[in-house]
C-alpha cells in the first residue's frame, strides 16, 4: 500500500525521516521493478539548515523542487557524477526534503546487479545514495516525479523497528562549521550491513554539495 500524501505533508521533517526507516521504496524504470527496505535517511530542514540545498531561502532552478509540497521527488546530481534520491516533505514553500541515503535491496535483485555491474558484494548494491539512485534506474530526469504515481514510490509493509535499532547520528558530508555541521539528523538500521556509514561518524562523503 503506497504511502498517502498525508505522511509526506506533515511539517515535521525529522519525524518523516525516522517513520521512512522500514518503509519499501520501489522504482518501475522500463517496465524493471527494483526496490527495497529503507535503512538510512538524512533529513534538510531549509532555510535555517545550512547543510540544505535550499540554505537562506535560496531558489535556484536545480532546487526549484524542494519548495514544493511534500509528496514530491527532488533529484540533483552531486559532483556531476551521482544522481541523488530526496523525497519533498512539508508544505508548499517551506523547502523541506529527505536524502534516501540505503536500501536493504529485495525486488529486482538481478536487474539490480545489472546496473551496478562493477559491484561484488551484495551489500553495497545500494549502499550510499549515488549507488541506491543508479541501482534503481534514478536519474536527474526523474526530478519532479509525484510518489503516488508509478514510476517511484513509497509503500508501508508493515516493517518496523524499534526505536533503540535506529539511530540518530550527524549527517555525512557537512564541510562547513557552525551548530548544523553536527545535528544528528541522519536515521539508520543499527548494525545493519546495508546502511552507508556503520560508524556513525560526520565523515566526508558526496552528500548535499
Amino acid at each position: 500500500m503506497k504511502l498517502p500524501l498525508s505522511f509526506y505533508e506533515r511539517e515535521d521533517a525529522l519525524a518523516i525521516a525516522k517513520d521512512l526507516i522500514g518503509k519499501v521504496l520501489l522504482t518501475n524504470v522500463e517496465n524493471e521493478l527494483t526496490g527495497g527496505i529503507i535503512v538510512e535517511t538524512e533529513a534538510y530542514l531549509g532555510p535555517e539548515d545550512r547543510g540544505s540545498h535550499a540554505f537562506n531561502n535560496k531558489r535556484t532552478g536545480r532546487n526549484e523542487m524542494m519548495f514544493h509540497s511534500g509528496g514530491f521527488v527532488y533529484m540533483y546530481i552531486c559532483y556531476g557524477i551521482h544522481d541523488m534520491l530526496n523525497i519533498v516533505t512539508g508544505k508548499k514553500d517551506i523547502p523541506h526534503a529527505i536524502l534516501i541515503r540505503a536500501i536493504e535491496p529485495t525486488v529486482g535483485l538481478e536487474i539490480i546487479k545489472m546496473r551496478r555491474e562493477n559491484c561484488k558484494q551484495s551489500f553495497k548494491l545500494c549502499q550510499g545514495p549515488g549507488s541506491l539512485a543508479k541501482a534503481l534506474g534514478l536519474t536527474k530526469l526523474h526530478n519532479g516525479i509525484d510518489l503516488k504515481g508509478n514510476t517511484i514510490w513509497i509503500e508501508d509493509h508493515g516493517i518496523s523497528f524499534k526505536d533503540d535499532d535506529i539511530i540518530a547520528a550527524p549527517r555525512v558530508g557537512m564541510n562547513f562549521e557552525g551548530e548544523f555541521k553536527t545535528v544528528p539528523w541522519r536515521f539508520l538500521v543499527k548494525n545493519n550491513k546495508f546502511v552507508s556509514r556503520p560508524n556513525y561518524g560526520n565523515i566526508k562523503s558526496e552528500v548535499q554539495k
